[in-house]
């Protein structure tokens, strides 16, 4: 398992890490052996919104004895509604779940502490306002419950927002093969970047779509992060492509596949032993027909490089630097063993490149930039 640090929280998560909405209902023997499989395999980072009172005792009871080697979370305004989930912004009725939370995963802390599932203007406002649960989330950052304040929801102009904001340290928003060209994606990943905050990739899958047999999928705006569309599928999708593809994109430092047993949860780890051709998921965006003409996805299907340049590497950190040079950026990009200076502009990469990616220009524009 590879780990990547948790933005500006400085907190190393692996970066696959797991989701746990398709363990409900499920006893607690399989809870206990998928939750334990996923920790003996490197998963440190937990995803943990649901409210329901049964289910935060099986999961308890599957991270007894184990808090000190995992990260895990909670949301905000996750609530129960007649057996059901809900939300609210009610900051006291969110106190009180919150309190619950501790009690049942027998912590005395989360590691993020989200405000759950914010997408309209209006509520983002709601949230960030005075009185909010923006402000209950930083008192109880205050008062050591939290280690960090995160914002999750499905509307790439609100999260950008939050990770401008100065408050949200991570961004949780879908990234998925589907949803690549969805609008605002490219600039919310980039102000992450710029601001240091985390994101964290949800629905990897699309909800599990990418992986049907069904050719034709619609997909929901809590699918893909941006309005309703339907597409079609040319071929089998295989998780090893959909975790490359989130992995691949700017600023991402974990992801949090949904998996219900221990061998889905091997589909996904598969993808550490998969070799390139394994992972290649180009040809997808192609057929999917969502994508911006000259925008590189980092696939590095354009590769070999004669002067082994990775080139969707240097591409990504261009792109990061973009918003904000930092430090940090050139330090990267002056550790890569060739850069985009060592460009010979032989075009093959351009002729190979499915995205008509302006190669050799983006390759001297980095090496001005970052000179």
């Amino acid at each position: 398992m590879q780990t990547r640090t948790l933005g500006r929280t400085g907190i190393e998560v692996s970066a696959i890490s797991l989701g746990t909405e398709y363990l409900i209902n499920l006893p607690q023997e399989h809870v206990d052996g998928v939750i334990h499989y996923a920790i003996e395999k490197g998963i440190n980072y937990f995803d943990l919104f649901y409210g329901l009172p049964d289910f935060r005792d099986i999961l308890g009871r599957s991270f007894r004895g184990y808090r000190d080697r995992v990260h895990l979370t909670a949301h905000l305004g996750a609530i129960v509604e007649n057996g059901q989930y809900g939300l609210s912004r009610d900051p006291q009725l969110a106190l009180q779940y919150f309190e619950d939370y501790l009690r049942r995963y027998h912590t005395d802390y989360v590691d993020v502490l989200f405000l759950h599932n914010s997408d309209g203007q209006q509520d983002y406002d709601t949230l960030m306002a005075p009185g909010g649960l923006l402000e209950l989330a930083q008192r109880l950052q205050r008062e050591g419950k939290a280690r960090a304040i995160g914002f999750s929801g499905h509307t790439a102009s609100t999260a950008r927002q939050a990770a401008e904001s100065g408050a949200i340290d991570v961004v949780m928003f879908p990234i998925n093969l589907a949803a690549n060209a969805v609008p605002g994606k490219r600039e919310l990943f980039q102000a992450c970047a710029a601001h240091d905050v985390a994101l964290v990739a949800m629905k990897p899958f699309a909800g599990g779509k990418l992986l049907q047999a069904e050719s034709r999928m619609a997909l929901e705006i809590y699918q893909s992060g941006g309005d309703p569309m339907e597409l079609e599928k040319r071929g089998a999708v295989t998780p090893v492509q959909c975790l490359h593809y989130v992995l691949s994109q700017v600023g991402v430092s974990t992801v949090v596949p949904g998996c219900k047993s221990i061998a889905e949860l091997d589909q996904a780890l598969a993808y550490w032993e998969a070799d390139d051709a394994a992972r290649d998921f180009s040809e997808l965006l192609v057929a999917f027909a969502q994508y911006e003409t000259g925008a590189c996805v980092y696939c590095n299907h354009c590769l070999p490089c004669p002067s082994v340049i990775d080139i969707g590497q240097v591409n990504r950190l261009l792109d990061m630097a973009t918003t904000e040079l930092t430090p940090a950026l050139r330090a990267a990009y002056a550790a890569l063993p060739a850069s985009g200076a060592d460009c010979i502009q032989c075009g093959a990469c351009e002729a190979r490149c499915p995205f008509g990616v302006a190669v050799i220009d983006r390759m001297e524009q980095a090496a001005a930039l970052f000179a």
